[in-house]
């Protein structure tokens, strides 16, 4: 099979999906849909007819234990943001990242600890280090 990380394309519902799996580990269809119904309106039916298909897609797995599914997800949480940033980047913002950046920083609340950490970052580029 080839690398699913290539080749998933997410919509905003399995995001919200994978978001759940990313931050809890394998878990039920009952409990991610009452994770994702804290935050928006979301179905049981309408959340297992897509944990369904996103494994029919190959983006999470899924074990049996007794009458019970357990959903685990298969992309890596941080190979998919970069490959959505990515996606963003060049669809948005014309392959510039001081466009993104500027951007992000001007729509949002930035904490003293975030700007602090792109501060960081910033530096350790311009040193050139990783």
């Amino acid at each position: 099979m080839s690398n699913p990380q290539k080749t998933f394309k997410p919509t905003e519902s399995e995001l919200d999906i994978l978001s759940v799996l990313w931050e809890n580990g394998p878990s039920t269809v009952r409990f991610v849909n009452d994770q994702i119904s804290l935050k928006k309106l979301a179905g049981y039916t309408t959340t297992l007819k897509l944990m369904q298909i996103m494994h029919d897609k190959g983006m999470v797995d899924r074990v049996q234990d007794g009458r019970t599914h357990i959903y685990r997800a298969v992309a890596k949480q941080e190979e998919m943001q970069v490959r959505l940033l990515d996606r963003l980047l060049e669809t948005a913002f014309s392959g510039s990242a001081s466009k993104l950046v500027m951007q992000a920083l001007g729509n949002h609340h930035t904490s003293e600890k975030e700007l602090r950490e792109i501060k960081d970052l910033i530096k350790k580029i311009e040193e050139g280090q990783p």
